[in-house]
């Protein structure tokens, strides 16, 4: 097998972090980036069906996002810079419901986050920019998104960001340790809390 699964990350049943077997030389490196075989060997039988890519810059919040009604399972990885990567459990009469975890992605450490059914995602760019890649199981629906406030108190994520929650998803008044502003889209600066 060419990947190392550690399941069930932060105590939360599903999430697993996958580590490809990476060869380099002085030429530069090889790994296989997906493999079914090995994903199915390590007990994870998914079928993909869209690939998808996104260029942020540093300081951009992206997120939380789920869908409501046709829900995905996500593998996730960075291509280019680092991002700070989250999963928050909505599954409901989950024993971790509300709980999240979140795991550095880069292009250095070419981990990989696999985020099944039932949880919203969100990235911070840590990095001056990142290219952020992900496989789905399902068909994005423009109509079916739903989303949560990135600064949910109740959910309580740590961010590593400077700045304190006054009622809304805003990003205003908020930044990263070194002064850059926080960004996010219009639409996720609009999100409720859980």
């Amino acid at each position: 097998m060419q990947i190392n699964v550690e399941k069930n990350v932060g105590g939360i049943e599903g999430l697993c972090i996958i580590t490809p077997a990476v060869h380099g030389d002085a030429r530069g490196f090889f790994m296989e980036t997906y493999s079914a075989r090995d994903m199915k060997e390590a007990g994870l039988d998914i079928t993909f069906v869209q690939d998808n890519q996104s260029m942020s810059t540093k300081g951009v919040l992206r997120g939380l996002h789920f869908q409501k009604n046709f829900p995905q399972t996500k593998l996730v990885r960075v291509i280019r810079g680092t991002v700070f990567d989250v999963a928050v459990d909505l599954r409901k009469g989950s024993a971790t419901y509300g709980k999240w975890f979140g795991v550095e992605l880069s292009e250095e450490n070419k981990k990989q986050f696999l985020i099944p059914k039932g949880f919203a995602h969100g990235f911070l760019v840590r990095s001056d920019f990142a290219e952020f890649c992900y496989k789905c199981d399902d068909f994005y629906h423009p109509n079916d998104e739903g989303g949560i406030a990135w600064n949910d108190p109740v959910i309580g994520i740590d961010w590593g960001v400077k700045g304190s929650y006054r009622g809304t998803a805003s990003a205003e008044g908020y930044t990263l340790s070194d002064g850059t502003a926080l960004i996010l889209s219009e639409k996720d600066e609009k999100w409720g809390v859980l």
